[in-house]
C-alpha cells in the first residue's frame, strides 16, 4: 500500500483521511519524524494547501502529502476572517466564538450567513492536485452545544442546531472535510 503523509499532527484530521483513502497508508508527519512549519500566506484556502503540501513534499522524495486549510467566511462581514480564521484573535476557541458573536451582534440571522470551507492539496513535489468543499449556516447568537471543537458551537444549520449539537454520526454525513477528501480520493491518483 502506497504511503501517503498526513501534513497534521490533528488525530481526529488522520482518523478521518485513514477512513476515506482505504486505498493508501496514511500517516501523520510526525510519526515519520518530519516537523516543518510552513507559512500560512497565501490569499485563499486553496493556495494554503497547496503551499503546504508543496513544500513539505519537495523536502521529503518520493512521498504524496495532504495538506489542508480551512475556515469560516461571515457573509455580513465580508467573508471575515477567512484565511485568518485561526490567527485573527489571540485567545481561546470559546473566546475566538465569543468575538465573532460580537461582530455580528445586531445582525437579523438572514444577514448571519457564514460558510465552513475546507480545501486539501496532495502533493508529491513535482505536481500538486487540490479540491474544496464548503458547507453554509449561520452565526448563532451565543455557543450551544457540547460535542464538538473550533466554531462547532457557534455554526448554526438551517435546521436551527449548532454543530456542537448534533451527534458525530450526523456532523460526517455532512463534514466539508469529509466531503473534500473525498473529492481527493477521486484525484489522487493522478500524481502518479
Amino acid at each position: 500500500m502506497e504511503k501517503v503523509i498526513m501534513a497534521s499532527g490533528n488525530k481526529g484530521k488522520i482518523k478521518e483521511a485513514k477512513e476515506i483513502l482505504d486505498n493508501y497508508d496514511v500517516i501523520s508527519m510526525k510519526d515519520v519524524g518530519i516537523d516543518v512549519d510552513v507559512v500560512e500566506d497565501q490569499k485563499t484556502f486553496i493556495g494554503n494547501a497547496e503551499k503546504k503540501a508543496r513544500e513539505i513534499a519537495e523536502k521529503i522524495n518520493n512521498n504524496i502529502v495532504i495538506a489542508d486549510d480551512s475556515g469560516i467566511e461571515i457573509e455580513a462581514l465580508e467573508g471575515f476572517p477567512g484565511v485568518l480564521t485561526k490567527r485573527w484573535f489571540d485567545g481561546t476557541d470559546r473566546e475566538r466564538n465569543l468575538a465573532l458573536i460580537e461582530k455580528v451582534n445586531g445582525f437579523p440571522r438572514e444577514k448571519r450567513k457564514v460558510k465552513f470551507i475546507t480545501a486539501m492539496a496532495a502533493s508529491n513535489g513535482k505536481k500538486t492536485i487540490s479540491v474544496s468543499s464548503e458547507i453554509d449556516g449561520y452565526v448563532s447568537s451565543e455557543p450551544r452545544g457540547e460535542n464538538g471543537f473550533g466554531f462547532d458551537e457557534i455554526f448554526e444549520l438551517p435546521n436551527g442546531k449548532t454543530l456542537a449539537e448534533i451527534s458525530d454520526e450526523e456532523k460526517n454525513k455532512i463534514s466539508a472535510r469529509k466531503k473534500a477528501l473525498e473529492l481527493l480520493r477521486q484525484k489522487i491518483d493522478e500524481l502518479n
